[in-house]
């Protein structure tokens, strides 16, 4: 028979501790306390199997009952009470708990076997019947609550009725304060015996008109109802939200734990709080936390009385509120186990206590979670005091959380109104004054303004306003927009596609339409230009007016974490920069060369534009060169000051990719004013922009099909390119250019784009000192992947641009699809954003069959990636595992590739070292 229940008691625990998958993360935790010999209530855990089957079949299990029945017997000998018996009452708590860490997510049960005569008999019992009332009242909410679909509101406006009762015979007016105001003046404590007994038959009433039936009274009735509603509580709404937000599996289920009652609440002498070993925002080695003198967990959590804290260091002067002054031997038991439970998990722990009667109990342990400066300090001590070594320390932070520490953050503390929610695009919080165009950024930014640019979607010829704009929000865009990629690189923060605005250039106003929770219009709020509004582009949130931002600070230990981290690791990182500060912060941050150089960005300048646009409308070739001559030593200039910024380290510079009608103005104004600066008419103008335009560009003329009909572009590039390089190396530098060629699909494309290079290259070294140089190419179209064996032959290196591919690949537009693309991850169709995530089944499996194909032809290509994945920590594992030499991010996101590259190589090491031992 599959056992589906496991006991714990008496310094013994059935099942294996380490089994989080099967007792989930609270019922591992108990059973490993218990078996250390601390002070755990007895009790067992219903495995996560239960779940599932109850998810999938709507039935408990048969074998459950006889087994629930069992251990609630082997609970009742052991703690010498017994359920539903008034004489001995047996109480207990009905807790979920899933193998991941999900506060307050799912639902908890206290004080379950309450009736009215065990309320007696635990009144009798304990010589305490406010107690016995107290904890009746509060079953009687949270079963409700949670069990039979009753909001805890309706209790709550009962429970303010008596307090305005206790109120009224303090004196004190209650008609004249709101409900908070009365909650402060008349806490929980202070409802006296009499009010509680009224309280208690208000809300059996309140669920008798609610639900149409009278409250349980049988506990057996009780007990099977709360463990289907912790089962149930696996898939409500904030659950599957909070699920999808850290990539939690819908299929591991959760837990129930099913534990002897411990109260907080008994008198002066009891209490309940929740500590952390270390805390959980600095790292700071000292016992951090809350508690509340006679009160339960739920107390500390509910905000209805202000918790204490737990260290007198932390009382305000005068004060003797901490537990270590009111309760020392309480405090120092507590701080004995939290430091055993550190050094056995070796890792930073949560902890859940009640204190009754002066004894402490431990209800809860699991590695704590902590902000991502707290857990790199966390993890270089632990290094310190021999609890980890550096290989561990390096797997303990999470990449992703670094963007903490990089990038400015809203104060936690700051009140916020919350305007509407977009894509978290690129990381950071910024404030400033809305304007609607790039040039209007500029101008105010120069005169000492923060701004906010806000778009419909930006394109390259809004660089110069994101530039100097504090935060950048669209309204369009996916995670690979060109709003998301350019602020990624900048530094910047970015909202992208914000459907909830409405953005009206004429009017100079965004209309923003505020939703529910179920998704249904709810009105709106209109903003117009100069107003403020607050950008945080790590979660993606709009809020309205300006919100307070907390300076992002790198310590001692961030330094010793990182150079850990490059020592266990063996892929490269290198930066998308395309511009010599780009270049200068990629450095910084580590970069060891730079991975994509788009030029395209180059040619925005306003002179290098009127350049480019000359070349558009030219008839001929000779009149195309001429203009490209008044662009080449600009861009001459550009590489000589990136290559100088790298120092020899590897440039890949990327050909012009772009169509041509980017480069031209879309609105009648613009037209009109190039017009009259290139000397042609308007008709003209008009007509060459509609000559450009295509249904379909990203699958148009553009990449090295623009070279294929103009080669005289891809020639002046590569001049450029090959010029710098040789000035930079007179300079006695080192120099290290790859040319790279985007969208080639055929062998035959790279052969006449290699003529082209090879042809420039001679005429540049026969003037001077020759340059040595990589030729490669981008892998971006599905074709490319799978005939990678053809191109090697031609190409030293593939660098494959990831967000092409997932957009051939998919059929997706990363500009559009973020219309849809959330219901699909939601909906469980798409695992996560694969603009975000690399789609490892799709694209993944490309990207291997270029890599095996591409060395069969040519043992020692390099192989990079430079699509926006580079810098996902998810990603990068799947890369390195791919056999990747090197990954590319934003200069901003090499941190955390360099930090995913060394957790991939040990993570590879231990699993290595596993096989060998197996």
């Amino acid at each position: 028979m599959m056992k589906y229940v496991y006991s714990f008691g008496e310094g013994k625990a059935e099942g294996d501790s380490k089994r989080k998958d099967l007792l989930g993360g609270k019922g591992a935790g108990l059973a490993e306390m218990t078996s250390l010999g601390l002070p755990v209530p007895p009790g067992f855990t219903i495995s996560t199997e239960a779940c599932t089957v109850f998810s999938q079949t709507r039935k408990m299990p048969a074998e459950l009952g006889p087994a629930v029945d069992e251990a609630l017997a082997r609970l009742e000998k052991n703690v010498g009470m017994r359920f539903g018996d008034p004489s001995a009452p047996l109480l207990v708590s009905v807790r979920s708990g899933a193998r991941a860490s999900m506060p307050g997510m799912m639902d908890t049960i206290l004080n379950l076997g309450l009736n009215e005569k065990t309320c007696e008999g635990l009144a009798k019992r304990t010589n305490n019947p406010r107690f016995a009332l107290d904890a009746y009242r509060r079953f009687i909410a949270m079963y409700s609550d949670v069990a039979l679909g009753v909001k805890r509101d309706n209790f709550e406006h009962a429970l303010d009725e008596a307090r305005a009762r206790v109120a009224k015979a303090k004196g004190i007016d209650g008609t004249r304060l709101n409900g908070e105001e009365l909650r402060r003046k008349v806490t929980d404590a202070d409802i006296t015996e009499d009010e509680l007994r009224n309280v208690v038959v208000a809300f059996k009433k309140i669920v008798k008109e609610k639900t149409g039936k009278d409250f349980p009274e049988d506990p057996k009735e009780q007990l099977w109802g709360a463990i289907g509603a912790v089962f149930e509580s696996w898939n409500n709404h904030r659950a599957i939200v909070y699920r999808r937000m850290h990539d939690i599996p819908d299929s591991w289920g959760t837990a129930c734990n099913v534990q002897a009652m411990v109260f907080g609440n008994m008198g002066d002498t009891s209490a309940t709080g929740v500590a952390f070993t270390r805390d959980p925002s600095t790292g700071e080695r000292l016992l951090y936390g809350e508690w509340l003198p006679n009160a339960q967990g739920e107390d500390v959590v509910a905000g209805i009385r202000t918790p204490l804290p737990i260290l007198a260091a932390n009382v305000k002067p005068g004060h003797t509120d901490s537990l270590e002054q009111k309760m020392p031997e309480a405090f120092k038991t507590l701080v004995s186990i939290g430091q055993k439970l550190e050094k056995h998990f070796r890792d930073m722990q949560d902890l859940e206590f009640t204190i009754q009667d002066g004894k402490l109990y431990m209800l809860q342990c699991r590695n704590a979670k902590r902000t991502g400066k707290a857990a790199v300090r966390v993890a270089v001590e632990m290094v310190k005091e021999g609890l980890i070594d550096k290989e561990e320390a390096v797997l303990r932070v999470d990449p992703a959380s670094l963007d903490q520490l990089l990038h400015p953050t809203l104060d936690p503390t700051a009140p916020k109104t919350l305007l509407a929610k977009g894509l978290s695009a690129s990381p950071g919080a910024a404030q400033g004054k809305i304007v609607f165009s790039a040039d209007e950024a500029e101008k105010r930014a120069n005169a000492g303004e923060a701004v906010i640019l806000v778009r419909v979607e930006t394109s390259p010829e809004d660089i110069h306003g994101m530039k100097a704009a504090r935060g950048i929000l669209t309204a369009r865009g996916g995670m690979t927009s060109h709003a998301a990629v350019v602020a990624r690189g900048m530094g910047k923060p970015c909202v992208a596609g914000c459907s909830a605005l409405a953005v009206n250039y004429q009017e100079q106003t965004v209309i923003v339409t505020q939703y529910d929770e179920g998704g249904r219009p709810q009105g709106s709020v209109t903003l117009k230009r100069g107003d403020v509004i607050t950008i945080d582009g790590g979660a993606g949130h709009v809020y309205q007016g300006a919100v307070p931002t907390v300076n992002a600070s790198l310590t001692g230990e961030f330094s010793e974490l990182m150079a850990w981290a490059d020592e266990a690791r063996k892929m490269k990182v290198r930066a998308n920069a395309d511009t010599p500060l780009d270049a200068r912060t990629a450095r910084g941050f580590g970069a060891e060369g730079i991975g994509l150089c788009r030029t395209e960005h180059m040619f925005f300048d306003e002179e290098r534009i009127r350049a480019m646009r000359e070349m558009i409308l030219a008839d001929d070739v000779a009149a195309r060169e001429k203009a490209l001559a008044k662009i080449l030593p600009h861009q001459r200039q550009d590489f000589v000051e990136i290559f100088r910024e790298m120092k020899g380290f590897p440039v890949t510079i990327r050909l012009l990719d772009p169509p041509l009608h980017e480069f031209l103005p879309t609105e009648k104004a613009h037209i009109e004013e190039l017009a009259k600066l290139m000397n042609v008419s308007v008709a003209r103008l008009e007509q060459r922009i509609k000559d450009l335009h295509e249904f379909n560009p990203m699958l148009g003329h553009r990449g090295c099909r623009l070279a294929i009909t103009y080669p005289e572009i891809y020639a002046m590039q590569v001049r450029a390119i090959l010029e710098a390089a040789a000035a930079v190396t007179a300079e006695g530098n080192s120099v290290t250019p790859e040319i790279m060629i985007p969208l080639a699909m055929t062998r035959e494309e790279l052969v006449r784009m290699r003529q082209i290079v090879d042809k420039v290259s001679a005429e540049v070294s026969a003037k001077g000192t020759p340059v040595s140089f990589a030729f490669g190419t981008m892998i971006e179209l599905p074709r490319a992947a799978v005939r990678a064996n053809e191109l090697a032959e031609v190409a030293e290196f593939f660098s494959f641009g990831t967000n092409d591919l997932t957009q051939c690949t998919m059929g997706l537009s990363r500009d559009d699809a973020g219309k849809f693309l959330p219901a699909y991850v939601e909906g469980g169709i798409l695992p996560k954003d694969p603009f975000v995530s690399i789609d490892i089944d799709g694209v993944g499996s490309l990207v291997k069959v270029a890599v095996e194909r591409g060395r069969a032809t040519k043992s020692n290509i390099k192989l990079g990636v430079c699509g926006e994945h580079g810098g996902d920590p998810e990603s990068v594992k799947f890369f390195h595992g791919a056999g990747l030499d090197y990954v590319s991010c934003s200069p901003f996101r090499v941190t955390i590739a360099r930090l995913a590259a060394a957790q991939a190589e040990v993570a590879a090491k231990k699993g290595r070292a596993g096989s060998t031992t197996a």
